[in-house]
C-alpha cells in the first residue's frame, strides 16, 4: 500500500508542478508580451530555459520548505494520503482558476492544501493540536498580505526615478531601451520562477520520500532537483494564455518603461525571498501587483479597479478553499490509510 501512495504521490506533485509551469509561464512574459518586446514564441522558450536554471541555481529554499513541512507530516500511508489530498486540492482549484484566467498562486494554494490536510488529521487524532498552523500563517498568509503591498508600492514609486533618468530622451529611444529591458526582465521573473516554485516542486518530491520513508532527511538527491526542473519546465512551454490576457488587457495599460520596472520588481522580490529570507512568495502575486503598481502611477487612469479587485478576491479564497478541500479529501479518505 505505501509503494501504491508514494507512486500516485510522485506522479500528482509531477502533474501539479507541470500545471505550476503551464500558469505560471503566462505571469512571467505577460509584460514582454503585451508591449512586444518578445514575441510570444520566444517569450515561453527563453522563461522555460530561465525557470529551468533557477530550480537547479540553488536547493537551499527546498531544504528549508522540507524541513518546515516534514515536521508536520506523519511517516507512513497517513502522511502520504495527507500529501496526496492537498496536491488534489491545490490542483482543482489551480485549474479552475486558470480556466477563469485569474493570476492565483500555486505556492500558496499547496501550502494551504496540506494544512488543511494536517487540521484533518488533528481532528482524527492522528497528529497533535497546532500540527499545520506554522505552515498557515508563515508560508501563506504572511506573504498573501505582504507581498502584494510591497510590490505595488516598489513599482508605483520606482517609476518616478525612472521617468525622471530618460526625461531628456526621445520617445522612440525609451520604448526601444525599454522594451530590451523587458526582454531581459522576463528572464529574470522566469529566474525567479526556478528559485521558488521550482524548488518547491523538488521539495515536494522529497517531502513524498521521506514521508514513504524511503529516503533519510537532510540530503538533496540531484535527480529530485533535476525532474523538478524539468517538468517545471515542460510546464512554461506550455503556455497559459488564458492568464496572459488578464494581464494584458483587463487589469491594466502600461508602456514598456513601466514594464520593465514591474518586472524588476518582481524578480527582486522572488530572489529575496528565496536566497535570504526562505519565504514562499507567489510568482503571480509579485508580477500581477508589479504591474498594477506601475501602471498605476501614469497621469490618466489606468488601472481597471474592478478586475483587480476580481484578482485580489481570488487570492484571498485561495487558502480557504484549499484549506476546506485538503482537510474534507483527508478525511474521506483516511479508511484507506488504516488497510
Amino acid at each position: 500500500m505505501t509503494t501504491i501512495l508514494c507512486a500516485v504521490a510522485v506522479l500528482l506533485t509531477l502533474g501539479y508542478t507541470t500545471l505550476n509551469g503551464f500558469r505560471d509561464a503566462s505571469t512571467a512574459v505577460a509584460a514582454a508580451v503585451r508591449t512586444r518586446a518578445l514575441t510570444p514564441g520566444i517569450a515561453v522558450t527563453v522563461a522555460a530555459i530561465f525557470a529551468f536554471l533557477g530550480t537547479l541555481a540553488s536547493s537551499s529554499f527546498g531544504f528549508f520548505l522540507v524541513n518546515r513541512l516534514d515536521v508536520s507530516l506523519p511517516e507512513g500511508n497517513a502522511g502520504l494520503m495527507m500529501l496526496i489530498c492537498a496536491l488534489l486540492a491545490a490542483s482543482g482549484w489551480g485549474l479552475f482558476c486558470w480556466w477563469r484566467g485569474m493570476p492565483t498562486s500555486s505556492t500558496h494554494a499547496l501550502l494551504s492544501g496540506i494544512a488543511g490536510a494536517t487540521g484533518a488529521a488533528v481532528l482524527l487524532g492522528a497528529l497533535p493540536g497546532g500540527s499545520g498552523l506554522d505552515i498557515l500563517a508563515s508560508g501563506v498568509l504572511l506573504p498573501l498580505v505582504v507581498t502584494p503591498i510591497v510590490a505595488y508600492l516598489l513599482a508605483y514609486f520606482l517609476v518616478l526615478p525612472a521617468t525622471w533618468l530618460i526625461r531628456h530622451e526621445t520617445a522612440r529611444n525609451v520604448s526601444a531601451r525599454s522594451r530590451a529591458g523587458q526582454a531581459l526582465g522576463a528572464c529574470a521573473v522566469a529566474l525567479g520562477l526556478g528559485l521558488q516554485d521550482g524548488q518547491r516542486s523538488g521539495a515536494m518530491l522529497m517531502l513524498v520520500f521521506i514521508t514513504a520513508q524511503s529516503m533519510e532527511p537532510g540530503t538533496t538527491p540531484w535527480a529530485l532537483q533535476l525532474t523538478a526542473a524539468a517538468f517545471l519546465a515542460f510546464g512554461v512551454l506550455l503556455g497559459g494564455w488564458r492568464i496572459t490576457h488578464t494581464l494584458e488587457h483587463r487589469l491594466v495599460k502600461i508602456d514598456p518603461l513601466r514594464g520593465m520596472v514591474a518586472q524588476g520588481v518582481a524578480a527582486g522580490l522572488l530572489y529575496v525571498g528565496a536566497l535570504l529570507l526562505h519565504l514562499p512568495l507567489s510568482t503571480n502575486q509579485s508580477v500581477t501587483s508589479a504591474i498594477v503598481g506601475a501602471g498605476a502611477n501614469q497621469p490618466f487612469e489606468s488601472v481597471i479597479w474592478r478586475n483587480v479587485m476580481r484578482v485580489v478576491g481570488h487570492w484571498l479564497a485561495t487558502p480557504v478553499v484549499c484549506v476546506l478541500g485538503g482537510a474534507v479529501l483527508a478525511l474521506a479518505a483516511y479508511p484507506l490509510t488504516q488497510l
